[in-house]
């Protein structure tokens, strides 16, 4: 879940070229089979990738946002070395179907694509694996008693945007003083498009959603994709200022209801705080967690060897 201010992105553009080319000359998983496609879901099609074989169940990757693509979630896709892993980009996202009609982005929509994704690849058992944003939306596919999910992964959790913009405030805190009281100002004022106000998300970014410099290739080429629209009609301006259609999201009251083995995971620098994701944990009967000592927000690139290994692993005791 992350806004990418305008300037930073124009910043990196020369950085993000470099990255495709990159990207197109090394292969990622070689003698893997790998195979994409576009499936029907309400609103449009959407794009997914199917990297890996085998009888190992298979794990479905739900991304951040809300209005991201999946092509950060890149690293996960080695998990292919035992299982069939899938990505999509959510309808609006990437490179997905982008209809114009604001109607279509609220998280019951996604719930329901989620499910029409998954019956589409004819996913009779899976895994699945929520980062950010997509943890919101595992836990509501999940509330709606899903049959054959063998096991769950909330990566980075918010599943109370309470608990998520007190978090923040709180990390505000420890920026730069210049950087806080430019926060409080243009957020008074109403002038969150300000290039100062952007500098101070840049800020916040580089301390809690990557701590890499620079940062990932896969990471610029998501934030290039992104639906900064579906961003704000869902969420809002930054990441601590929720104004839109989530601004209420509460779940930790229904987290008991969750009834399949679960995996939290979180940084010790991520925005979704260790505090929190500890919160969460206690309130889901057949549950662990897994804090990152050296991650803020994107354990799969900062500590990317040992958080493979962590979902490895879990999914392998739950298959």
């Amino acid at each position: 879940m992350a806004h990418f201010p305008r300037y930073f992105r124009c910043m990196l553009a020369g950085c993000l070229v470099l990255a495709c080319l990159s990207i197109c000359a090394c292969a990622i998983h070689p003698g893997r089979p790998v195979r994409e496609g576009y499936l029907p879901v309400t609103g449009g099609k959407v794009w997914y990738r199917v990297t890996g074989s085998g009888d190992a169940t298979p794990v479905i990757l739900v991304h951040g946002g809300p209005g991201s693509s999946s092509d950060y979630l890149r690293p996960l896709e080695r998990l292919s070395i035992d299982r069939p892993v899938i990505v999509y980009d959510q309808l609006g996202c990437g490179r997905s179907d982008n209809p114009d009609n604001d109607d279509l982005w609220r998280i019951e929509r996604f719930v329901e694509e989620l499910g029409q994704v998954r019956a589409g690849l004819n996913l009779k058992e899976v895994h699945l694996y929520g980062h950010s944003w997509g943890t919101m939306l595992a836990v509501d596919y999940m509330l709606t008693r899903p049959k054959g999910v063998k096991s769950l992964t909330l990566a980075s959790p918010c599943l109370s945007v309470k608990r998520w913009t007190d978090d923040a405030r709180g990390l505000i805190e420890k920026l730069p003083f210049m950087t806080r009281q430019a926060i409080g100002r243009h957020e008074q004022a109403g002038t969150t498009d300000s290039k100062e106000y952007q500098a101070a998300v840049a800020e916040y970014l580089k301390r809690h959603l990557c701590r890499l410099s620079p940062w990932p290739s896969e990471l610029l080429r998501a934030f290039d994709r992104a639906n900064q629209r579906i961003y704000r009609i869902m969420w809002g301006p930054s990441e601590w200022f929720p104004t839109g259609n989530l601004k209420t999201y509460e779940r930790v009251a229904r987290l008991r209801q969750i009834k399949v083995p679960t995996l939290f995971t979180a940084g010790r620098y991520d925005e979704a705080t260790p505090a929190a994701a500890s919160w969460y944990r206690s309130h889901v009967p057949d549950s662990r967690l897994r804090i990152f000592e050296g991650s803020s927000h994107l354990a799969m690139f900062e500590e990317q060897d040992a958080y493979l290994e962590c979902i490895r692993e879990f999914l392998k005791t739950h298959d």
